[in-house]
């Protein structure tokens, strides 16, 4: 019997840019055969994909997890400040974090 095949997306986003893939993957794919399955690693050589975290769905994953139908699976860079920090600087320049503006 032949295996089936299910649609799954793919997400890394940089601080200027962006990239969802779509992608038809056997049903036994797991998230490392996705990433290496996708064109990300082309596209963004300067970020070593196999050394960040993902998820899928905004929850934490495992890279040896299988995917199902319809998954997102999500590329984590690291935070380049803390958001505590963030809000503080926010703060002492009189801005929020909603719309960088004073108000």
């Amino acid at each position: 019997m032949a295996q089936a095949n299910i649609q799954v997306e793919i997400v890394f986003a940089t601080a200027d840019e962006q990239m969802l893939c779509v992608l038809t993957v056997p049903s036994d794919a797991t998230i490392t055969d996705v990433i290496e399955m996708s064109v990300l690693a082309e596209h963004f050589p300067e970020h070593d994909l196999d050394a960040l975290r993902v998820g899928v769905w905004g929850h934490p994953a495992d890279r040896s997890q299988t995917v199902n139908d319809g998954d997102r699976i999500e590329i984590y860079r690291p935070l380049e400040i803390d958001p505590r920090e963030a809000r503080r600087q926010f703060a002492l320049a009189g801005r929020t974090m909603s719309n960088g503006r004073k108000d």
